[in-house]
C-alpha cells in the first residue's frame, strides 16, 4: 500500500475549506436579503392595484443583489482552499 501525505489526510473529510464554507454563507446572505428586498407591494384589497410593486427596490436593487449573491456562490465553490504548511 502506498502512504498517503500529510495533505490528503488531513483533508480528505471535506471537499472545501474553512474559508469557503464562509464565502458560502456570505453569499447565501445576500441571496436571502435579495429575496426579502423583492417581497411584498402588494394590496390588502384585491380591487385595488397598488404601484408599489414598481418600485426601484423591487425592480432593480433586488435582482442586483440576487445576481451578486449568486456570482460571489460561484467564486466561493470555486476558490482553492489554502494548503497549510
Amino acid at each position: 500500500m502506498a502512504k498517503k501525505s500529510k495533505e490528503t489526510k488531513d483533508t480528505a473529510g471535506f471537499a472545501l475549506g474553512k474559508e469557503n464554507y464562509k464565502l458560502l454563507a456570505i453569499g447565501f446572505a445576500i441571496i436571502v436579503l435579495g429575496f426579502i428586498l423583492m417581497a411584498g407591494g402588494g394590496s390588502d384589497d384585491p380591487n385595488v392595484f397598488s404601484d408599489d410593486i414598481f418600485s426601484f427596490r423591487r425592480i432593480t436593487l433586488a435582482p442586483i443583489l440576487l445576481f451578486i449573491g449568486f456570482v460571489f456562490e460561484i467564486y466561493a465553490i470555486m476558490k482553492k482552499p489554502k494548503a497549510d504548511q
